[in-house]
């Protein structure tokens, strides 16, 4: 507890089966506690042997909740098309607050709540993909969200510095990264070995120059006919009962503006969460990635970074105490 370096101690276990079996266990009474909670609190189920993907944190257009939004859209879609698609089953948690007068921000949210509402109740794919927004998210809430968790989204556009703890606390309790190269994902990744990370989208250099060269984000939308098809779902009405102008200010600022570069990375995230889907099938090479994970984590301690300070900024040394009255 008071030497997380220690976690290296874990890389031995990585591949061995019946700690995997162990590791996993854990998590899954994560889950089930998680799930309980979620019964009692929203009157909401949840299976603990589908993928956890979760997005928990500040509700705003450059962390990207609607990113994540639209590949539920995606994957409704699909299983719409294909009732007997094979993809890991899915429940998609999302909880975090918008500034009170954020309107595109709380549009957000309904936008989740109301895809939840239509996908959760459609007998078509609820075996296979949920969604779940938390209310009122806070400490202790996320008590039981961070080590419930398999997978955490931290899809920030590149260069915003909007990844910051939230992931740490994720692959301290064993959840993998899907990210960006954005704020402290660069470090996790480093840590925890880009074969653990599942990393998509530009990078910051690579955003500047696509707006300085005229960033025009319908031409994505144009050329990649799962965007326009997600797009063209939520403007139908289906998720707003009938009315098809409740979500155009987000749909529009996408196609007309986008100054977070959804449209950009909407593939590539695509691409990514292909791979996710691969890795969660193979549970050995899953427990194998988490462990790691967890045993990497240790450079990310408050009391590192206190004794770095120590040592680096305030130049001072420990000294004892004794303990007698």
């Amino acid at each position: 507890l008071t030497d997380l370096e220690r976690l290296r101690e874990l890389e031995s276990l990585a591949e061995d089966s019946e700690f995997q079996a162990q590791w996993r266990e854990v998590k899954n009474a994560r889950k089930r506690a998680a799930v309980a909670e979620a019964r009692r609190t929203m009157q909401v189920d949840g299976d603990i042997e589908t993928l956890f993907d979760v997005q928990v944190k500040r509700i705003h257009e450059y962390k990207r909740q609607h990113l994540a939004v639209l590949h539920v859209v995606h994957l409704y879609r699909q299983l719409k098309a294909n009732p007997g698609l094979d993809i890991a089953p899915r429940t998609m948690v999302f909880g975090g607050k918008a500034a009170p007068g954020y309107f595109m921000a709380k549009l957000i949210i309904k936008l989740i709540n109301s895809v939840g509402e239509v996908v959760n109740a459609d007998p078509d794919v609820r075996d296979k993909l949920r969604v779940v927004f938390v209310p009122n998210f806070s400490v202790k809430t996320a008590q039981q969200v961070y080590p419930a968790a398999d997978l955490s989204e931290q899809i920030s556009t590149a260069g915003k510095e909007a990844s910051g703890t939230g992931n740490m606390k994720f692959s301290l309790n064993g959840a993998l990264t899907i990210g960006t190269l954005d704020g402290a994902n660069v470090e996790i990744r480093d840590a925890v070995g880009a074969e653990n990370f599942f990393l998509f989208g530009l990078n910051a250099a690579e955003v500047a120059q696509a707006k300085a060269a005229g960033y025009r984000p319908w031409e994505f939308c144009r050329d990649n006919s799962e965007l326009k098809g997600a797009i063209d779902l939520i403007n139908s009405g289906v998720f707003s009962q009938g009315d098809g102008n409740l979500f155009r200010p987000l749909t529009d600022a996408l196609l007309h503006q986008d100054p977070f570069m959804l449209c950009a990375d909407y593939q590539p995230y695509l691409d990514a969460q292909a791979q996710v889907d691969q890795a969660w099938r193979d549970r050995e090479r899953w427990e194998r990635m988490s462990i790691l994970n967890v045993a990497r984590m240790g450079r990310f301690s408050s009391d590192q970074a206190i004794r770095e300070y120590c040592e680096k900024i305030w130049r001072v040394a420990p000294q004892p105490v004794s303990l007698v009255d």
